[in-house]
């Protein structure tokens, strides 16, 4: 187990490192709009403009405006209009390089005594996508696409709406690769592209709708392994195995690209034929799941560990709800396509951040009271509004990082909450007014 002096000074440096990285002015001069941008003496400099983004609020913009200005000290504060403007003149590439350089880096670089949890010395990530209700903008509509829909009377009408595809590590909550694009891009596309981002080590879980050959076939062509879940209909196989309903059950099967399927695999120059591993595990519910995977030897991974491990792909499911419920992401404060990527990927790089501080005050957590009936865990509510609450004080250099981080370690410690482990209540899909009542009068929101 990891010592909590450890886990602090990983926390530390990577404050401390985004600290370094937002006051550099080659990092401004890289992720500003032109050379013109951020040169003169204003109140909304490049550090500011970009912590305020991280500090995104479901209050009204102005009201958020004048509070910043309070914490910052200063008696006259900007416009809303001036703020458009500022933002305008950042890119969105500033939060993706701070959650590469001050985040991976860190954590999977050796840069701290980060331990990174694994499974069997895999690093399990998981690859799957959401789709993001935008604002009714003709821009974004453009970049992204449109929906239509109509309502019971046979009106029309039309929203914007993104697709994010995530590529997440499951164990130590860290999101690796996050990609905006047009909601209509198919997810199975969008997971070649993360192919890139993975390590030699990592061990890739997926959703049945990304089950198909040229999936696997990239893969294993790129050396790296995987655990799917499969339709019904992928393959003869899988097919077999539900008709047979037992779990338990572990083969090998040869797959072997035909018909139209050939001349797309041909093209991409891929294996014409790939030997995978089929896996049938029963589900709490009772209902028979068929898992392909290219972990082939029995001895090393047993048949009965595939249920446990599949359980461990629903991190990335919670890490949605985290950030279109408790971080409000689609409530977006910009209106631009420059402006909904500054905040999608800041919210990515706010939730690794969370994730690094706050693990110092779960082994803490666990340690003090190993007899209770339900462990305990920080509350993401309470951290999460802790840290935009004291953002200014943690990126800035105005307290030293040891003393914020400290002072937010208490504040997670104060009021845990339960894990009530085994739950798992049906899904039932809400109607649209349910899902319209809860979205407006029930949903928590944390800053």
């Amino acid at each position: 187990m990891q010592s909590e002096n450890s886990l602090s000074v990983c926390g530390n440096t990577v404050v401390a490192t985004t600290r370094q990285w937002i006051d550099r002015a080659a990092f401004r001069n890289q992720h500003r709009l032109n050379d013109h941008s951020f040169t003169r003496k204003r109140c909304l400099t490049f550090q500011v403009v970009l912590i305020f983004i991280l500090q995104k609020t479901i209050r009204s913009l102005q009201l958020h405006l004048q509070d910043f200005a309070r914490e910052l000290g200063v008696e006259h504060w900007v416009s809303k209009g001036a703020w458009t403007q500022a933002r305008a003149k950042l890119r969105h590439s500033a939060f993706i390089e701070l959650n590469q350089r001050a985040v991976l880096e860190v954590v999977y670089g050796g840069q701290s005594d980060f331990e990174v949890r694994r499974w069997q010395d895999w690093r399990l990530v998981a690859i799957d996508s959401t789709l993001l209700r935008l604002p009714q903008e003709p821009e974004l509509g453009t970049e992204f696409g449109w929906v239509d829909c109509r309502n019971q009377s046979g009106k029309r009408w039309q929203y914007a709406q993104a697709r994010l595809s995530l590529l997440y590590d499951v164990l130590n909550r860290i999101g690796v690769e996050a990609r905006l694009v047009p909601w209509k891009k198919g997810e199975r596309g969008l997971a070649h592209e993360h192919l890139g981002s993975l390590q030699a080590t990592d061990l890739v879980l997926t959703d049945r709708g990304y089950s198909s050959y040229e999936w696997f076939a990239r893969l294993l062509q790129a050396q790296r392994q995987f655990v799917c879940r499969c339709e019904r209909s992928t393959f003869a196989a899988v097919q077999q195995l539900f008709d047979a309903d037992q779990a338990g059950r572990s083969v090998q099967v040869t797959l072997v690209a035909r018909g139209p399927q050939l001349k797309a695999i041909r093209a991409a120059a891929l294996p014409e034929q790939i030997t995978i591993r089929l896996v049938t595990v029963r589900l709490a519910g009772g209902e028979l799941e068929v898992l392909a995977t290219s972990l082939l030897d029995e001895a090393t991974y047993p048949t009965s560990s595939f249920a446990e491990l599949y359980r461990l792909r629903w991190g990335i499911e919670t890490l949605f709800g985290v950030l279109k419920g408790r971080l409000s992401l689609e409530n977006f404060s910009g209106r631009t396509v420059e402006a909904i990527r500054q905040e999608v990927h800041a919210t990515v790089f706010l939730s690794n951040l969370e994730t690094v501080i706050t693990r110092p005050a779960e082994q803490r957590l666990k340690e003090k009271n190993p007899e209770r009936k339900f462990p305990v865990q920080v509350n993401r509510a309470v951290s999460f509004h802790a840290i935009k609450s004291d953002i200014l004080e943690l990126l800035t250099n105005r307290t030293p990082v040891e003393q914020v981080v400290r002072q937010l370690e208490e504040k997670f410690l104060a009021d845990p909450t339960s894990v009530r482990q085994g739950r798992n209540p049906p899904r039932k899909k809400p109607s649209g007014w349910v899902s319209y009542r809860f979205q407006r009068y029930w949903r928590k929101a944390v800053f």
